[in-house]
């Protein structure tokens, strides 16, 4: 178990849930980092006593100042405050929680300075997947997944040996609360029924990535780059209950699935105790209690979303890239009720036939791409 943790976007759902796990088994918690919610910061700061603090927006940092001062905590600011906390000299695990594109820098930053990496931002690896993959071969440091389905195709793949003979890995979706939705039905979606998840309690993006699939999307591509397959090895499978997380089929076409309540306490703790297991504050699965347990086939041609981020990494480059910033931007028009919930999805498989993105690429042609994306979105739907 690490001694250590600087956790990333703490005040986040999975940041919260990490402290949790923290809280457990009385993990010092060297760091932590929030955006604006400074007040549950304090909180955080008062309980776990950290050595330094981040607080990505700078007029929230201003603010924040005087608890800093308070508590003798170092205090950061901005995005580069982030990329410092995560270059910390002191050794200690970094889970990563932070929302978006804005976590990749931090990822590389904790890889570079040699320090193992629990990846609950999946950006990172969706955005700028080659250029961490690369930093974490050179610098010789675990990059330990923290979404359900990743660590459920971890724990699946924990014997060495049967791994290398992996044939195909099944990735399974809750399919969101609009699953059998068709298009005409997916127009009159409202922001209310898009933030109701029927299964996790999750931040506000995320919870429509859900809806519209593109997060089932963003785990295709992240699981490409985990774990060294190609696209066409993933199966994605929609079950509804989220009661089996993820399985792996192997080359005698037996399946190992891992199963457990949805509770994300149960992948951030195996990633901060691997390869140990310990008592967890996620519940026990009661079998008993398990009715029918089902499994569809999902629809990418209704929900564009999923089918935007299946081709873009079939194209490879960075295609990913542009369909997550697209999607970004997207959500936050979305959430501020600038556009309606179909749109999303039209605008973010748009985004692929409007730009060539393939080849090698370097950290500055990421934002580049991302920025390219996020105009084009408001190009097209903010006329």
């Amino acid at each position: 178990m690490y001694k250590n943790i600087i956790v990333l976007g703490s005040t986040g759902s999975i940041g919260t849930q990490t402290l949790d796990v923290c809280r457990k088994h009385n993990i010092r918690v060297l760091a932590l980092s929030a955006n604006r919610n400074t007040a549950l910061l304090e909180q955080q700061a008062r309980e776990f006593r950290p050595e330094y603090v981040c607080v990505t927006d700078t007029q929230t940092a201003e603010e924040f100042a005087p608890v800093a001062g308070e508590l003798g905590i170092k205090l950061f600011k901005g995005k580069e405050g982030l990329v410092e906390l995560a270059s910390l000299k002191e050794d200690a695990l970094v889970l990563n929680a932070v929302v978006g594109i804005a976590g990749l820098d931090a990822t590389l930053a904790a890889a570079n300075s040699k320090k193992d990496i629990a990846l609950a931002n999946k950006e990172s690896l969706v955005t700028g997947g080659q250029l961490v993959m690369d930093a974490v071969k050179a610098n010789g440091v675990k990059l330990l997944p923290v979404d359900s389905e990743h660590s459920a195709i971890f724990q699946c793949l924990q014997d060495h040996e049967s791994a290398k003979s992996l044939k195909k890995i099944i990735l399974t979706a809750s399919g969101g609360p609009f699953f059998g939705f068709d298009s005409s039905r997916l127009e009159t979606v409202t922001k209310a029924q898009a933030l109701k998840h029927p299964n996790w309690s999750m931040g506000s993006k995320i919870t429509i990535d859900s809806a519209t699939l593109m997060n089932k999307g963003l785990e295709l591509i992240e699981a490409v780059w985990l774990f060294g397959v190609k696209p066409e090895d993933v199966q994605i499978v929609v079950h509804r209950q989220s009661i089996i997380h993820s399985a792996v089929q192997y080359a005698d076409n037996s399946v190992i699935a891992q199963l457990g309540s949805p509770d994300m306490r149960l992948p951030i703790q195996y990633a901060i105790t691997y390869p140990e297991r310990y008592d967890c504050p996620a519940p026990a699965l009661d079998f008993y209690a398990m009715k029918d347990l089902t499994f569809e086939r999902p629809d990418p041609d209704t929900f564009l979303c999923l089918k935007a981020a299946m081709e873009a990494i079939e194209k490879g480059g960075l295609y990913p890239c542009a369909v997550n910033g697209a999607n970004e931007r997207a959500v936050q028009l979305f959430l501020e009720d600038k556009i309606g919930f179909a749109d999303i999805g039209r605008v973010v498989y748009k985004t692929l036939s409007h730009f060539n993105f393939q080849g090698e690429y370097t950290l500055k042609e990421v934002y580049e791409t991302d920025k390219k994306a996020r105009a084009f979105v408001d190009e097209q739907l903010l006329k």
